[in-house]
């Protein structure tokens, strides 16, 4: 492996470059619940102080109804060349961006188009949804001022490459290595007073562009829709979702864009009908729970139908067919996870092998147990297999070598048409567009779907619970156990290793009393068989002769995700590390997958109603930028 390592050609990459943004509240005329961006653009430093903003998290002070006005009806604006669009209240709010010179991938075959400028029309704003092959009238902010301005509904997606066009056969360094596992981290301090503290966020791409996707968003809810238990303040909706694509990157990108959106809308319809009942105050867990589904197979089948009725309206269209079809064609597992601040109530909607792991402390040992919150949906998965086998009787290769219909590894995911369409429908899109010649054993479709299955956990922030999210690539290389472990180990490593006025240490004092020999994890039971058959084991530890020592561990990095990436790529063993972050794609894909990892700390936090972007722990490139 080393050696494999050590002799592959090496790829100086760029790392995506995320936006932060911000989105608050601010009147403008008839219309009611506008928001207002803010962007960041200077560079920051890594010993700069904490710069105060709002990230692409953050909207306050408007109802449910408004939050789905503001999310659904605008869910087909993207991001388009160096430009940051928001969606604000059924409209596009835009500002431009730094525009690094990066290569930059687009579902249409140009992409270059920016937004033209338009003429002020400050008494015409009042913006209606779209329908079916319109234009959107949308809000635009620019040089400060706001126009109005037409743009087609659909916007096509976008993703930004790794590949900057140099490749070299020598072997990164220790701190090359470190500097590209470090591009991407984010870290953000919340100051809501909600019982969320922190989150952490990083990507390594194996793919180019990187399938893999994420998005998180926080909702202030007034009293008016729920009411906190202590009647004092508002309370807040959290979402953070990863998105691990498969087959290409568009459907991970639909995700992002979108899925939060969708059950949004599902959310604000359920929450306003128990409003209607004078006997309840809030809608019951079934009702929370089947809004969540009906957001994701919503969604999935505007991606997999809506696109197909699209493009048969105009057989000759192959461009935008292409555009159309991408996300149907391409796919993608799921993992959304909603946290409502005034029941403390972690709710997990899994569709495909994503993995969510709770860390929560032992008080009498004084080491962290790990909890799975998801099972791995896979076509090797039992409860997966015995379900496809009940749907689809009679078909003995319905699932075969533990994939369904010998192909396709998870169970559930969004997209992959070609497990979903008809014969017929997969024929007359391989004639007219794009596609494959259905799959002999294709019988009676569908046999993958997008619906989730969904766990509810009660989370105790005066604990310091906290939850770990990733893309299966992290799963595959570090067990449960090992996640948490980690995160442990690298809590108690922060106030020995931060000066007083670290952000970190200012908080994760907290969680501990002292230091442990080894990962501080509890040991996991033997015999749990549900867990056991729920969850495949680290794969990448068999095929890299990983001894299963914890010695192997390393805690160098101030970004929590960072550091789990750094220990599954090898810890202590930097020769592993650099060896395989120089493998490029597609040697790399061989030997590790896209990674996606996302860590929340729940815990008695600052009330001063900041999402605060923690330099310490972010890439430079994500400091402060012009706000508006």
């Amino acid at each position: 492996m080393r050696r494999a390592a050590a002799q592959a050609l090496r790829s100086a990459r760029r790392s995506p470059f995320r936006k932060v943004l911000i989105t608050r509240a601010f009147p403008i005329s008839r219309v009611n619940h506008a928001l207002s961006e803010r962007s960041a653009s200077t560079a920051t430093r890594r010993d700069a102080p904490t710069q105060i903003i709002r990230s692409s998290m953050y909207f306050r002070n408007f109802s449910v109804a408004a939050l789905v006005s503001v999310l659904a009806s605008g869910v087909w604006y993207y991001q388009r060349n160096p430009e940051t669009r928001a969606l604000v209240n059924g409209t596009s709010v835009s500002t431009s961006g730094s525009g690094l010179s990066e290569t930059h991938y687009s579902t249409l075959a140009s992409a270059s188009g920016s937004i033209p400028a338009a003429s002020p029309s400050p008494s015409d704003n009042q913006l209606t949804a779209p329908t079916a092959g319109s234009k959107r009238r949308v809000l635009i902010v620019q040089n400060d001022e706001f126009y109005i301005q037409e743009l087609a509904d659909d916007v096509p997606l976008t993703k930004q490459a790794e590949d900057d066009g140099l490749n070299r056969s020598e072997m990164l360094t220790p701190e090359q290595a470190t500097r590209k596992l470090r591009k991407s981290e984010e870290s953000y301090l919340v100051g809501r007073g909600k019982g969320v503290v922190r989150y952490d966020i990083v990507q390594i791409p194996s793919n180019n562009p990187i399938e893999d996707d994420h998005a998180e968003k926080i909702v202030e809810v007034p009293q008016s829709v729920t009411t906190p238990p202590d009647g004092t303040s508002n309370s807040d909706w959290m979402f953070w979702g990863v998105f691990d694509g498969h087959s290409g990157w568009t459907t991970s990108a639909k995700l992002r864009h979108t899925l939060i959106s969708y059950v949004a809308r599902e959310l604000n319809g359920t929450y306003k009908s128990a409003l209607t009942d004078p006997s309840i105050l809030l809608p019951s867990p079934q009702a929370i729970d089947a809004a969540i589904k009906r957001g994701f197979v919503t969604l999935d089948h505007d991606i997999i139908h809506a696109s197909v009725e699209k493009v048969t309206k105009n057989m000759k269209q192959k461009a935008a067919a292409a555009e159309l079809l991408a996300p149907a064609l391409s796919g993608s597992c799921a993992l959304l996870s909603f946290y409502d601040s005034s029941s403390k109530l972690f709710r997990v909607a899994v569709t495909g092998d994503s993995r969510a792991v709770l860390g929560r402390k032992n008080q009498s040992t004084g080491k962290w147990t790990a909890t799975p919150l998801s099972d791995d949906q896979r076509g090797g998965t039992p409860s997966e297999m015995a379900r496809l086998r009940k749907e689809h009787p009679g078909e003995e290769h319905v699932v075969y070598k533990g994939r369904i219909l010998g192909g396709l590894e998870p169970s559930r995911a969004f997209g992959d048409a070609s497990y979903k369409w008809s014969r017929e429908t997969q024929l007359r899109m391989k004639q007219y567009f794009y596609g494959k010649t259905p799959a002999a054993l294709l019988k009676t479709p569908p046999y993958v779907t997008a619906e989730p299955i969904i766990t509810t956990t009660k989370v105790e922030p005066e604990r310091g619970d906290f939850v770990v999210l990733a893309t299966d690539g992290l799963w595959e290389m570090l067990t449960n156990e090992e996640v948490i472990g980690l995160v442990g180990q690298w809590l108690e490593a922060q106030p020995k290793s931060s000066g007083s006025s670290s952000n970190t240490a200012s908080w994760a004092k907290s969680f501990f009393s002292s230091a442990n020999n080894g990962l501080p994890v509890e040991k996991p039971k033997q015999g749990n068989k549900d867990v056991e058959e729920g969850q495949q084991a680290p794969i990448r530890q068999q095929q890299w002769q990983v001894k299963n020592t914890d010695e192997r561990f390393v805690v160098e990095d101030m970004n929590v995700a960072t550091h789990l990436v750094r220990n599954a790529l090898g810890g202590k063993d930097r020769d592993m590390v650099c060896g395989l972050l120089t493998l490029v794609s597609p040697m790399s894909r061989r030997y590790r997958d896209d990674l996606t990892v996302e860590v929340i700390f729940f815990g008695e936090g600052d009330k001063s109603g900041d999402v605060v972007l923690n330099a310490e722990a972010s890439a430079p490139k994500l400091g402060a930028k012009a706000k508006l």
